[in-house]
């Protein structure tokens, strides 16, 4: 269900039929398949906002029968079919572009051209096109339409600050048409810094390109596949807050993104090579003065011999789309299980979740704020995040249950007078002061009962009281004793703790002073 609801988004920012089947892996009819019932409603490419829940459940009701099932390699058993062709044409030496147009003219072939170079890359990886030997632009884009994306080893660095020596990478956004570039060195490629960096450039450039192209790695892409690219959640999220859509290169295919990966030598000696920084800083501030004053005034074969930043400024700039008004938030997802008390454990703390769930993997999205926990994409419980200790909501257990964990003051004297007047004396006893502060021990007293019973519980609580004492451990003990039903004045031979008899007991002192 995933291609299908990119399918939609694909369509509904703009793009053809033809480019959206191209771009997916499909063929143009499952595109037309999958538009027909958003053209029915009356949907038109370029309408109001529509979010990716909203496309998942409008796609859930358009095709009920996909809800458990995902569209996957569409266009390959279409170009299968004329695997033993396509075979015979490679060895002839027939390139790829002439197989698609003779399978298209002759034989009705609706997959594009890209999807039959993935089927051959992947098929006949011995005789199809070698993506090291040249490199093969895509045809020229329109301006701000696109944007490619990678992250590039940018060499080793002594760190002055930490006196040590670090490995540096580097963060590449070209845009496609006017070849201008946002460079900034990270010091890790997790993807906190994948997300910032895409944040930094779009800040750069002073607005958002309708298409990113990023290199199909883990930060990016969650299972880097030919056919069915899935994208990271949070990766997605981002791309919906800037309104534009991912289309994942494939992983080691630097053809599919050829205006990032050929500037990576460049940067690498223009900017790196026999450079010292002080920091990581002036490191980055350095990379965003270089990509305005050194590489956004190169003559650039590609462009005439004009500028990137002056292409940019003339003709790509102003076909950006604007900046959001609110920043991205960054959130981080996580997988947790539901453990039997009906909590999750999100970076370090424990939040609670509906009961109906316990057992079950969910979908955990922590922002700095907020924690929003998911099942599948139903979202099913939000909390205020917390640094540590337990987020609860009494309203997550069975009602059954609801009872037993909020032990109120209240609860706790209509539990006593269903166990006798002993206990419930000394539960009136705990509460009158500080109720709040001996909740605890009045609970814990109540909670004796269910091992020894109720008439146990109000004669151990009476001996409690008749001794002075009238507390948790007192009761306690002498339930563990055993001596509920012996006087204070005639201990038993075998007694508990000696502090079961009471202060008074255990420090009378006689006429002489001598403790008795």
């Amino acid at each position: 269900m995933i291609d299908v609801v990119e399918i939609l988004q694909h369509w509904y920012a703009g793009r053809s039929k033809t480019d959206v089947a191209a771009s997916v892996g499909v063929d143009r009819g499952t595109v037309r398949k999958y538009v027909a019932p958003a053209e029915a409603e009356g949907l038109v490419p370029g309408g109001p906002s529509v979010g990716r829940a909203e496309w998942l459940e409008r796609v859930g009701r358009w095709f009920p029968e996909l809800v458990d099932a995902r569209i996957r390699s569409l266009t390959y058993p279409e170009i299968n079919r004329h695997r033993d062709r396509i075979d015979d044409w490679l060895d002839v030496g027939v390139t790829v572009s002439t197989i698609h147009q003779r399978l298209r003219d002759e034989h009705g072939l609706e997959a594009g051209v890209t999807s039959l170079r993935r089927y051959v890359w992947l098929e006949f990886p011995d005789r199809g096109p070698d993506p090291d030997a040249v490199t093969v632009l895509r045809p020229e884009v329109e301006p701000g339409s696109e944007a490619q994306i990678d992250y590039g080893y940018l060499g080793r660095w002594r760190d002055p600050i930490e006196d040590r020596m670090r490995r540096l990478w580097v963060f590449v956004m070209v845009l496609a048409c006017s070849r201008h570039m946002f460079v900034l060195p990270v010091l890790s490629m997790d993807q906190t810094a994948w997300i910032a960096a895409h944040v930094a450039a779009f800040e750069f450039f002073g607005g958002v390109p309708a298409r990113l192209v990023p290199d199909n790695l883990a930060t990016g892409v969650t299972k880097p596949d030919l056919y069915d690219p899935k994208l990271n959640r949070v990766y997605a999220e981002m791309a919906a807050h800037y309104g534009c859509l991912v289309d994942p290169a494939r992983a080691a295919k630097p053809k599919d993104k050829p205006r990032v990966e050929r500037p990576m030598p460049y940067i690498r000696d223009s900017f790196w090579k026999g450079r010292d920084f002080a920091s990581l800083d002036e490191m980055q501030a350095a990379a965003a003065e270089w990509c305005l004053a050194v590489a956004g005034q190169r003559h650039h074969r590609s462009l005439d011999g004009a500028a990137p930043h002056n292409v940019f400024l003339t003709v790509e700039a102003p076909a950006l789309q604007p900046l959001p008004v609110e920043p991205f938030e960054l959130a981080v997802w996580s997988r947790p299980k539901v453990a039997p008390d009906c909590h999750v454990k999100v970076a370090g703390a424990l939040y609670s979740v509906p009961w109906r769930h316990i057992g079950k993997r969910v979908d955990a999205r922590a922002t700095d704020t907020t924690v929003e926990i998911f099942d599948d994409f139903t979202l099913i419980k939000t909390h205020r995040r917390i640094g540590r200790g337990r987020a609860t909501d009494w309203a997550d257990y069975p009602p059954e249950k609801i009872a037993f964990f909020q032990r109120t003051p209240a609860w706790c004297r209509k539990r006593a007078a269903e166990l006798g007047p002993a206990v419930v004396e000394i539960i009136e006893a705990l509460m009158q002061i500080n109720a709040l502060h001996r909740l605890r021990s009045a609970q814990g007293i109540i909670g004796l009962a269910d091992k020894h019973g109720a008439e146990r519980l109000d004669a151990a609580c009476r001996l409690a009281i008749d001794v002075g004492d009238p507390t948790y451990r007192t009761v306690k003990g002498i339930l563990t004793a055993g001596t509920e039903n012996v006087s204070p004045a005639q201990p038993a031979a075998n007694t508990g703790p000696a502090h079961l008899h009471g202060p008074a007991r255990l420090f009378a002192i006689d006429d002489e002073g001598v403790a008795s």
